[in-house]
């Protein structure tokens, strides 16, 4: 038996489909980075992670990892949130330097990464238990080995390069600085706000300060008008953003932050990779790719590295090698 359709049914479904087809082309012209097309001749933002960086394999790191013990064989001469390190980064060619911020047994706001200082120093313990002028006393290139601890090529190149963030500052004052709180402690976060407090309003427009929840939530508290990134602000901005973004508006939870994302996130996002950059950044917000290399964060640090990016990409690149990165991704005139 076949069946037939009425005739008055054919023309609604007609209908219907040709609204749902109207409104599944607008939207994706409306979303569509293709038609909105790349930033012409635009160098992407460069965001220097720690300065110039000793690069490693981060194949088999955890959380316990030593990464001193793995670089591999040095390129440059250079450590790691030093000044030498970040004046070479910003003469390279960075837009930003990345920071690692703890605060010392005395209030001061070191410039280190790790918790503790076994690995990359000839100290011991965890760095809050010392004072700035005690920090100020190691070689902070002290653990690097790239052949198991058979030569330590930086050994002896890092005694007293550990700087404060005032001191890093004051040292370059035209530049720009991501500061990364290390420990998520709302007394971190109120120890760097007041530093921050200090500064002139168009330098304060410059920094970004990311970390925990809970220590940037200290910071925001005081300084609001500072741009800043966590995982529970970059969770809500995207999920705003996947809520609403289709019709081309940007949740004000994505409004004067900063969003570091690995490359593979952007099929999720609306108008991705072009028109979702251009978005950001009417909204005051920068984009930043990173590299995911399992459960880790991963700089792009080498030409073939280059490769995980988008078509003519414009928004943040984040590196421990702009030096190598720079006059790769800078256009020809």
């Amino acid at each position: 038996m076949v069946l037939t359709v009425p005739r008055r049914w054919r023309r609604r479904i007609t209908i219907t489909l040709a609204v749902l087809l109207v409104v599944t082309g607008g939207l994706y012209l409306r979303n569509s980075s293709t038609l909105a097309g790349p930033s012409k001749g635009e160098r992407p933002f460069l965001l220097a992670h720690r300065g110039i960086a000793q690069t490693f394999d981060l194949a088999g790191v955890t959380a316990d990892t030593c990464t001193a013990r793995i670089i591999h064989p040095p390129q440059v001469p250079l450590l790691e949130n030093t000044l030498p390190s970040l004046r070479a980064a910003f003469e390279a060619g960075a837009d930003q330097a990345e920071i690692d911020v703890q605060v010392t047994r005395d209030g001061q706001l070191a410039v280190f990464h790790d918790a503790t200082l076994d690995c990359r120093t000839d100290g011991h313990g965890p760095v809050g238990e010392h004072t700035q002028d005690e920090l100020r006393k190691l070689d902070v290139g002290y653990g690097y080995t790239a052949d198991n601890g058979t030569t330590f090529p930086l050994r002896g190149t890092g005694v007293g390069l550990l700087p404060t963030v005032p001191e890093v500052f004051a040292a370059l004052p035209d530049r720009a600085f991501k500061l990364d709180l290390k420990r998520d402690d709302p007394a971190d976060g109120d120890a760097l706000a007041t530093f921050l407090a200090t500064l002139p309003a168009a330098r304060l427009a410059t920094v970004t300060v990311t970390g925990g929840d809970t220590a940037v939530a200290a910071v925001v508290r005081r300084l609001p008008q500072v741009r800043a990134t966590s995982r529970a602000i970059i969770k809500d901005c995207l999920l705003d953003y996947a809520a609403t973004g289709w019709t081309g508006r940007v949740p004000s939870s994505c409004h004067h932050r900063e969003l570091p994302l690995p490359a593979h996130y952007g099929q999720w996002l609306w108008g991705w990779p072009h028109l979702f950059v251009a978005r950001m950044r009417a909204a005051d917000t920068r984009v930043v790719l990173v590299r995911s290399v399992g459960d880790w964060s991963a700089g792009f640090d080498t030409q073939a590295d280059l490769t995980d990016l988008p078509d003519n990409w414009s928004g943040g690149i984040w590196t421990n090698r702009t030096d190598v990165i720079a006059p790769l991704v800078t256009p020809s005139r």
